[in-house]
């Protein structure tokens, strides 16, 4: 089946913001999924579900999960961002990912859109996400593009030797009220 042809993730997955203690086992088998991360990576994305279910928004995190509409089956994607300390509308994206069994169904550029624009609503303006330079991220630096996100940093031989860290950033608009 082609992309065009999956239904879409709104058809079939709900959102939710607040973190529950499932999500602490959902989130490390979504990270660990992906074939990108290492046992140190893996286990801060699990910190940050921590932090946030022992000292809620206080943590500085804030969560976006995908979950399926229907049954009780754990979250399929998230994204954890916050506002950048020490600054004024600046919002960081910690973590992105989708379950590897549901990745090519937009999932991805549903959540992360949908992650935008609670950005914008918290008066966000302006949004940084940091990723690997190196050739296994090449289609995370692909999606990022592709939503609009623009290469603004590299720094070379920033996580080990010849594994540069890029950083994207996208300017929002601001919330347009009535």
């Amino acid at each position: 089946m082609n992309i065009e042809a999956r239904p879409a993730p709104a058809t079939w997955l709900r959102l939710r913001e607040e973190p529950e203690n499932a999500d602490i086992a959902a989130v490390r088998q979504m990270v660990e999924s992906t074939g990108f991360f290492s046992a140190d990576e893996v286990s801060i994305a699990v910190e940050l579900v921590e932090a946030r279910l022992a000292r809620g928004l206080a943590s500085g995190y804030r969560f976006l999960f995908a979950e399926p509409l229907e049954g009780d089956d754990p979250a399929v994607a998230y994204t954890c961002y916050g506002e950048i300390p020490c600054t004024v509308g600046s919002y960081d994206l910690y973590w992105i990912a989708v379950r590897d069994a549901v990745r090519g169904r937009r999932i991805g550029h549903w959540l992360l859109a949908e992650t935008e624009q609670r950005i914008r609503a918290l008066h966000g303006r302006q949004i940084y996400i940091e990723t690997s330079g190196r050739d296994l991220y090449a289609s995370t630096q692909g999606f990022y593009a592709r939503c609009g996100y623009e290469l603004v940093a590299r720094l070379d031989d920033f996580y080990a030797d010849g594994d540069p860290k890029l950083v994207y950033t996208k300017r929002l608009s601001p919330v347009i009220s009535d």
